[in-house]
């Protein structure tokens, strides 16, 4: 199995290098599960999906139900269902929006029998590609680890580069087990193209693909398209299939 998960500051487009990715992986034949993991939940309508319930709904469901459940019951097979429950099944991929809980309270309980679960699920498949959330907090808190490939999602800026930094550094320091670490610049012009380049040198950063400004990606999201739909001939379409090729998909 391989696991992809793709970070970055906000604003910077991961999302859509999430769609664009899970849209080149559909085109072979693997089976692959798709986690959205942000709790501003993007990537069903960068998919053109409608998501009904989320884990986190689920997560709620459960604890309301933990007291009122019978000493003998198996908790674990009770919450591998309801996950079961609200995954999306689609024709090339599944989808698994994480969301957020609703309420107050410890997520201990859940948490620690949900990161088991989800473990087992993923297994399932040969490719997991997660879209986290934005910043360093899934990072500081040992959310995302044990990954094949991290791909920091940056824009076209020294400051965003220097996130990246960031994201390299903490990783490193918190042994996260993340093999590969690359930067993915999006939103690139004629401009500023190889001031960029020079940039992630200058930082030591492993840059992976440079993803032109599209204006197609533009008009999309002004309409509310799926970014899913977009023409093959599109330059962000052809770059992040590039980008796959490199880190072998």
């Amino acid at each position: 199995m391989k696991t992809i998960a793709i970070t970055g500051k906000g604003g910077t487009g991961k999302t859509a290098v999430a769609a664009l990715l899970i849209k080149y992986l559909t085109e072979g034949n693997n089976t692959v599960l798709a986690i959205d993991a942000d709790s501003d939940t993007n990537l069903p309508a960068a998919l053109g999906d409608t998501v009904e319930n989320t884990v986190g709904g689920m997560r709620e469901s459960l604890l309301e139900e933990r007291d009122k459940l019978p000493p003998d019951t198996n908790k674990k097979s009770l919450l591998e269902g309801k996950i079961y429950s609200v995954l999306v099944e689609k024709p090339r991929y599944d989808l698994l929006v994480m969301g957020r809980p609703e309420g107050p309270g410890c997520y201990c309980y859940a948490n620690d029998l949900l990161r088991g679960i989800m473990d087992q699920i993923a297994s399932n498949y040969e490719i997991v590609l997660i879209d986290t959330a934005a910043g360093l907090e899934h990072l500081s808190r040992r959310l995302i680890r044990d990954v094949t490939d991290l791909l920091v999602v940056t824009d076209g800026s020294r400051r965003g580069l220097e996130t990246a930094e960031r994201i390299r550094d903490l990783v490193t320091e918190l042994d996260l087990n993340i093999e590969n670490l690359y930067v993915v610049l999006n939103k690139v012009t004629d401009t500023n193209r190889e001031r960029l380049q020079e940039y992630a040198t200058e930082l030591n950063l492993k840059l992976v693909g440079m993803i032109p400004f599209d204006d197609n990606i533009a008009d999309f999201d002004l309409e509310g398209l799926p970014l899913a739909g977009l023409p093959p001939d599109s330059l962000s379409v052809i770059e992040v299939a590039k980008i796959a090729k490199k880190i072998g998909l």
